[in-house]
């Protein structure tokens, strides 16, 4: 059923990557015959448990420590709309609007599996704000990760009864306003409907997806960076070998070794020191595949685990084909949260890393590196603080590394006794990771720094292009000057992926398949 154009909503296969294509509009989201059947079916299946009067958790009842309150067919509606209302709870500055949007994305697309009880017109509406990009304001702060993302969750679908902000062509409206403004009346929610968009994990798989596709291009700019580096301290390509890495055979390691034999490959600079002395690098060059690869395989399980989460149903009750409601815990955010915990760990670690090799390239050399990246220093301070800006950045982290996921404090008067406090998990994650960007520009700047005192050696063709890319924006600095200028510029090569678009032009160039062979399927985004 699917296309290259075309995602069909609770029917074709989720990926991170996709959401992010439906968000960024790249890719069409639908509603098809397939899915819309099935939520018919299940919506009758809500319907008859109403009219026969069988007591059903959140269908007939009240929420959470008010399971036991019997709730009358006249109020079932009114129920719904008071969930929405009560549960919108949550505090603190609103996530990014994209964020918003996957959530949209992820709870349209689990509810058009047909298990949730919605009707179709709920569906339906969703799907236009996605189209429209009616994007509602949700706080950042207020969920504990089960019974799933409730406050975030009432917030974002205020906005079908008429309530809450929405963005809508780049400004902040009450949601009132614009459905008027497109002549739409709030939706009239049936029995479960109002529980049914409430409960799930879409707050903490939505920032699963964004770490995702963060996490896997710092891990491609660290390796690119690293490589300058060790370039730029005429570093050894040995620690890299095919061989070595087939006698612990990790599949992250092996990936970060190849990435890097292949990064190096034609470089002048690594030429000139085959005969030298030196013995071996320094750890945070020579194990590069290790800590790269380790942060690889966490990312791995990060992708993987994401993926499995935003193609399940996470609501409650579930409305089986049969018509049976079943009262469960898909809800409950621990499968997520214990691997956003463990990729925050990776990724801090990613940054420590680069803020050694940092060090490094401060410290000068006999070979032709001045200390602090500067010749004329004394007068002048050189590259000296910005290290200190990404030690910083490394402690900062550490400070996030206390993993959420360990934490529980009981809720709803004791009913969900044991909670996940995931939302929290991808929060940290994804602050560590912008941390982690900003130690990269660091070591990006001073990378390209070195470089130029290897003038008028040639590095490998891909480096070379990563080279000319920050040169193009960042001059060689001769003497002092606002350095944060420089380092902003950088960390928008970055964010923007210029970096490592630039490397990919590079190995396009020479011929050197940088994203190809073993393993590259395994780590690749999409």
């Amino acid at each position: 059923m699917s296309d290259s154009l075309n995602f069909y909503y609770g029917s074709d296969h989720l990926t991170s990557g996709k959401a992010l294509e439906i968000a960024r509009g790249r890719l069409s989201g639908l509603l098809g015959s397939k899915a819309l059947t099935a939520v018919s079916r299940s919506r009758r299946a809500v319907e008859k448990i109403v009219y026969d009067g069988v007591v059903t958790y959140g269908i007939n009842t009240g929420f959470g420590p008010l399971c036991r309150t019997i709730i009358s067919a006249e109020d079932t509606v009114k129920l719904q709309e008071n969930i929405l209302r009560s549960h919108s709870s949550g505090m603190g500055s609103p996530i990014d609007f994209e964020k918003s949007k996957l959530m949209l994305i992820l709870k349209l697309h689990t509810l058009a599996r047909g298990y949730s009880g919605s009707a179709p017109e709920t569906l339906k509406r969703i799907q236009f704000q996605i189209d429209n990009d009616i994007i509602p304001s949700v706080p950042s702060q207020g969920s504990v990760g089960a019974s799933g993302d409730l406050a975030p969750l009432a917030h974002l679908f205020l906005p079908l009864i008429g309530l809450g902000m929405v963005n809508y062509s780049g400004r902040l409206y009450p949601a009132a306003e614009v459905l008027s403004k497109l002549d739409l009346a709030p939706l009239k929610l049936g029995p479960k409907e109002g529980l049914a968009l409430i409960n799930g994990t879409q707050f903490m798989s939505s920032h699963g997806i964004t770490a995702v596709e963060r996490f896997h291009n710092c891990l491609d700019c660290a390796d690119l960076i690293g490589a300058m580096t060790l370039e730029s301290l005429l570093g050894s390509v040995k620690p890299f070998s095919k061989e070595l890495h087939e006698l612990r055979p990790y599949s992250g390691s092996r990936h970060v070794a190849r990435r890097l034999r292949l990064l190096l490959n034609g470089s002048e600079m690594l030429e000139s020191h085959k005969a030298c002395s030196k013995v071996q690098d320094p750890y945070s060059l020579r194990c590069m595949p290790q800590v790269h690869g380790a942060a690889r395989q966490a990312w791995l399980h990060l992708s993987e685990t994401v993926e499995t989460e935003i193609n399940s149903v996470t609501d409650n009750p579930v409305i089986l084909e049969s018509g049976e409601a079943v009262s469960g815990g898909n809800f409950h955010g621990q499968p997520i949260a214990l691997p956003m915990d463990y990729a925050a760990f990776a990724a801090a670690e990613l940054g420590n890393i680069s803020d050694r090799r940092i060090y490094l390239l401060l410290e000068g050399s006999d070979d032709g590196l001045p200390p602090l990246l500067m010749k004329n220093t004394g007068i002048n301070s050189g590259f000296m603080i910005p290290q200190y800006t990404s030690a910083s950045l490394v402690t900062e982290n550490k400070t996030l590394c206390f993993p959420a996921s360990c934490d529980s404090i009981p809720t709803s008067l004791g009913q969900e006794d044991h909670v996940s406090m995931g939302s929290i998990s991808g929060r940290k994650l994804n602050t560590i990771l912008e941390n982690v960007e900003k130690i990269l520009a660091v070591e990006l700047l001073c990378a390209a720094q070195a470089f130029d005192f290897r003038r008028p050696m040639r590095s490998s063709p891909v480096l070379e292009e990563c080279h000319h890319e920050v040169r193009e924006c960042i001059n060689h600095a001769d003497d002092d000057r606002v350095f944060a200028d420089d380092l902003n510029v950088a960390l928008e090569l970055i964010r923007s992926k210029k970096l490592t678009e630039a490397a990919s032009r590079g190995a396009l160039k020479a011929d050197i398949p940088l994203f190809e062979g073993e393993n590259h399927e395994l780590f690749g985004l999409y």
